[in-house]
């Protein structure tokens, strides 16, 4: 499975961004042989739509899981209607949470964890 993962850096040592549509990055990992990939994410200097813009690169990178700190109402409502699941409150390494995910210690979040336009100005 395809999972991404909000990173400060690239590679699965990389810190979880707790920012979903401003991350940095994202860590593209795919579960079965924790290979990856690194996505720089344009959309973090973004003048808005960040979350919408971010979560549409995910879709777009065919993950089926997003592993992040927090996700704001536009970003949750456009990966909920992508079929992806959202999973928040999630830090340490991209391997520590992708780690915890396979090991059923993380849980789908049920909606968004902050308001609108949160990581504008972090």
């Amino acid at each position: 499975m395809r999972v991404a993962v909000t990173s400060k850096g690239t590679g699965l040592d990389a810190q979880v961004d707790p920012r979903f549509g401003r991350c940095a990055n994202f860590v593209i990992v795919e579960t079965d042989d924790m290979t990856c990939a690194t996505v720089a994410n344009d959309n973090m200097s973004a003048g808005g739509g960040a979350g919408i813009q971010s979560a549409q690169l995910v879709a777009d990178k065919d993950a089926k899981v997003v592993l992040t700190g927090n996700c704001g109402p536009n970003a949750f409502r456009t990966l909920e209607a992508a079929g992806i699941t959202v999973v928040t409150d999630v830090s340490g390494t991209v391997c520590e949470a992708v780690e915890a995910y396979k090991a059923g210690s993380l849980s789908a979040t049920d909606g968004p964890t902050v308001s609108s336009h949160t990581g504008a100005s972090a």
